[in-house]
């Protein structure tokens, strides 16, 4: 058969100018869908700075759809969703990102990271900490140690909690010698719940090693050695406190002087309460003096000039109660109430960090959860 030149010269041009027109058919199409997506993206970016959270969500949706393969805004969505509340949504979008093939190692990390954050925010905390952990040895690797050491704080779990903190110090991250101690005395505190005292004593121990300057452990082993009979060895470790964290020693100096009536040696905490006192005068230590010391004129004495120095109401209350002979009685017991009632917002301690008061002494803030955030003063003292 033979084939005719002539159909070849018509053939090639065709095909060349139908080829043609379908690149510039499908560019427009790809322009158009471009140019479309960019609008939506746009659009939800508006509506998420006008606080507008469900319309911007579905715009992000709509952009998603048409492009699945855009990381950027899959990890925008999955913030929006854990940002509302809405974390089973939020765990679907980053794990499956976590599903695709083609992700970069820095993405699959980063989606990784935030999948571990939707756990922990769900309360969903076995997920988070397997999560956590999968991120060891990648670029997230600081800040998931550091959500796994919180997620131990609250879930008690103290011994994981010391050691994701010795590892972050291993790594240089800083020190976490007070936290580590007070890990331990939360340990110890268990032990003796259950009756292991062997194991508490041990944990008690830890802590001091841990951060000798830290007050927790000090203290908890004078209480300890009280309750179990021992008041030497528990002046002996609150004299020890005295000696490392002064200051802290306002929280314990009545019962440096219960310890030091319990076994007879009230000369010698007269002694060591006085010096404190004199270095740095409180309410505390001359309420520890007066227990050693119950001599009403020397009391009175040092009130009126603890008053002198420091006019505080408590001061002003306590030196009333001690002359209350010099009042007749219906107005002296007036005047009593009216000042307990003025300064009982004044016998808190506040946190350092977010200001969240209470009657009682935390060594972790209910507020913040911070540690050692409370100044070892009442507000009065401040």
């Amino acid at each position: 058969m033979n084939f005719d030149l002539q159909w070849l010269l018509i053939a090639l041009p065709a095909a060349f100018a139908m080829g043609w027109l379908g690149s510039r058919l499908d560019l427009r199409q790809w322009k158009r869908e471009q140019r479309d997506a960019s609008k939506a993206y746009f659009k939800g970016l508006n509506l998420l700075l006008n606080e507008q959270h469900d319309k911007a969500i579905d715009a992000f949706i709509e952009v998603v759809q048409n492009d699945p393969d855009t990381s950027e805004l899959h990890f925008a969505l999955g913030n929006l969703f854990r940002r509302r509340g809405e974390h089973e949504r939020a765990v679907r979008v980053h794990q499956h990102l976590l599903q695709r093939g083609d992700l970069p190692r820095a993405e699959r990390e980063r989606a990784q990271h935030a999948l571990a954050q939707d756990f922990l925010k769900a309360g969903l905390f076995d997920r988070a900490e397997d999560a956590f952990k999968a991120l060891d040895g990648t670029s997230f690797q600081l800040e998931a140690r550091l959500a796994l050491l919180t997620l131990y704080e609250r879930s008690r779990e103290w011994r994981n909690a010391i050691a994701v903190a010795q590892q972050l110090e291993r790594a240089g991250t800083g020190s976490f010698a007070s936290r580590i101690a007070h890990y331990w005395c939360e340990l110890a505190l268990e032990a003796e719940t259950a009756n292991k005292l062997v194991d508490a004593q041990q944990a008690l121990q830890n802590a001091r090693e841990a951060a000798p300057q830290s007050a927790r452990g000090h203290v908890l082993t004078g209480q300890y050695l009280t309750r179990h009979g021992d008041p030497a060895q528990s002046m002996a470790a609150y004299a020890q406190l005295l000696a490392l964290n002064p200051e802290a020693f306002n929280l314990v100096a009545s019962e440096f002087a219960d310890a030091a009536l319990a076994c007879g040696q009230q000369s010698s905490a007269h002694t060591s309460l006085l010096a404190q006192y004199q270095r740095a005068p409180s309410m505390p230590l001359l309420l520890a003096l007066e227990r050693v010391e119950p001599d009403a004129a020397t009391q009175c004495l040092r009130l009126r000039e603890h008053l002198r120095t420091q006019p505080l109401l408590s001061t002003a209350q306590r030196l009333l109660a001690a002359r209350s002979q010099d009042l007749p009685e219906p107005e002296a017991t007036l005047i009593n109430i009216a000042l307990e009632r003025a300064n009982r917002p004044l016998l808190r301690y506040r946190c350092a960090a977010c200001g969240f008061e209470a009657q009682h002494y935390f060594w972790q803030c209910p507020g913040c959860l911070g540690w050692d955030t409370y100044p070892p003063r009442r507000v009065e003292e401040l």
